[in-house]
């Protein structure tokens, strides 16, 4: 009788097996035809993967298949740009996360907010995809996933120019992560406060953050992607301090990490090496690059505009710059970097074609000089002003006639500076003794 009973939950338990293989294939089946139909017959695949989705089991093939099947499901309402679908998928999905590894868990997240996107215009959504996703990890304690979801925020945030909430929200999330010691998802967070602080203009704390970045990334395996952004910081930071050489290897080492990783940014990091070769005054070499056989298939308009500035960088043409600006304003004036570079040379033309027009005369009226550099009058005198303020040029402004006067370069006193100096170190001389003085009294 008990070999009877044995016999018959071995039979149970082997039909329960073949059922269960069958619906897996009948599964892989409706998986693959719509894998087929995802370009051809959208409306037919989406229909197969939310029955695919839809499916109630158990088994580490079965949820490999449900998985596979939502994200493709995701990137089939990405195509047709369904955000609220996503959105919608994301949360129906939620007890299925039960039965799965929380790293699973993370991976679908995570790749669900990537496809969101990927859809042109859907910011606000995909930062109220965040909000939800990270209430829900607070409310299922997955501090794993809620971490990365609120790095992706912060990161979201950035992107559309909000620097306060960036901030507010890496400075509780390094709080929490420090204490954790996660060095992989510390480099983002201060890689994200180090390209805040750098539009907000402080760079001390951006140089800092992006140090403490660089820390964490050396103690780790970096992924060469992270490794890329980073040195596209430390590039960006070595070029507003004026060292564009080293600048540009970094620049270099982006852009070769990116190239190997088919990255669309690549071309963003050539665009910046070429702009460090204008500013070092070797313009010259910018064609070279452009049709280089490493440049050649990013060629369009974001390089065809780095072209034509060093053309006119190398003319010292000050319209023919102006006119370069004009024509590809979407490629220069979009990206910060080029943006604030392209000020400091469109200075640096006009204070040169200034003292090459004004080199001839010891007194000149100013809207003379404004009708020959083809600039308003205003202009033209507040970059004199500048120039005088800088020493760049002996003169003063005539303000009553309108003119500018210039003096000639006096020969450097020596003495006077011999004797400033000695006047100098007499008086550290003297306040050294007085401080001694007050000591012994």
């Amino acid at each position: 009788q008990i070999f009877a009973m044995a016999t018959q939950g071995d039979t149970e338990m082997a039909a329960m097996d073949i059922e269960a293989q069958s619906k897996l294939d009948d599964m892989r089946e409706r998986y693959d035809r719509a894998v087929t139909y995802h370009s051809l017959k959208p409306a037919e695949a989406e229909t197969l993967y939310k029955s695919v989705s839809a499916e109630e089991g158990d088994g580490e093939e079965f949820n490999k298949l449900k998985e596979q099947a939502i994200c493709k499901l995701g990137e089939l309402y990405a195509d047709q740009k369904r955000v609220e679908d996503i959105q919608q998928l994301l949360i129906s999905i939620r007890p299925f996360f039960l039965n799965i590894p929380k790293a699973k868990t993370a991976k679908i997240v995570r790749t669900l907010i990537e496809l969101v996107a990927k859809v042109p215009g859907a910011d606000k959504v995909q930062m109220q995809l965040c909000l939800d996703t990270i209430e829900w990890c607070k409310q299922e304690k997955r501090t794993f996933l809620r971490h990365r979801i609120q790095t992706k925020l912060s990161s979201m945030y950035f992107e559309v120019k909000d620097y306060t909430a960036a901030l507010s929200l890496v400075g509780d999330l390094l709080r929490e992560v420090k204490k954790l010691d996660d060095k992989p998802l510390l480099v983002e967070i201060h890689l994200v406060e180090s390209r805040t602080h750098h539009q907000l203009r402080n760079m001390p704390k951006s140089k800092a953050a992006l140090t403490s970045a660089r820390t964490a990334a050396n103690a780790i395996y970096c992924p060469p992607l992270l490794q890329a952004q980073i040195d596209t910081q430390a590039g960006t930071l070595h070029a507003e301090e004026k060292d564009y050489k080293t600048a540009y290897s970094y620049f270099y080492e982006a852009f070769e990490a990116f190239q190997n990783q088919d990255d669309p940014r690549a071309v963003t990091s050539l665009k910046h090496m070429l702009l460090c070769k204008i500013m070092t005054n070797h313009a010259e070499e910018v064609p070279g690059l452009i049709d280089g056989k490493n440049s050649l298939k990013y060629g369009g308009s974001e390089l065809e505009s780095m072209r034509e500035m060093a053309a006119a960088y190398q003319e010292r043409s000050l319209d023919k710059l102006i006119t370069t600006q004009e024509k590809f304003s979407k490629e220069l004036q979009e990206d910060p970097v080029t943006k604030f570079h392209l000020t400091n040379l469109y200075q640096t033309l006009l204070e040169q074609n200034l003292s090459r027009l004004i080199e001839p005369f010891s007194q000149v009226q100013i809207a003379h000089i404004a009708s020959l550099i083809k600039l308003p009058v205003d202009t033209v005198e507040v970059t004199l002003s500048q120039m005088i303020l800088d020493k760049k040029f002996n003169g003063i402004l005539d303000q009553g006639s309108g003119a500018l006067i210039a003096y000639e370069d006096l020969p450097d006193n020596t003495t006077l500076e011999a004797g400033l100096e000695t006047i100098e170190n007499m008086g550290k001389v003297v306040d050294s003794l007085y401080t001694r003085a007050a000591r012994l009294s």
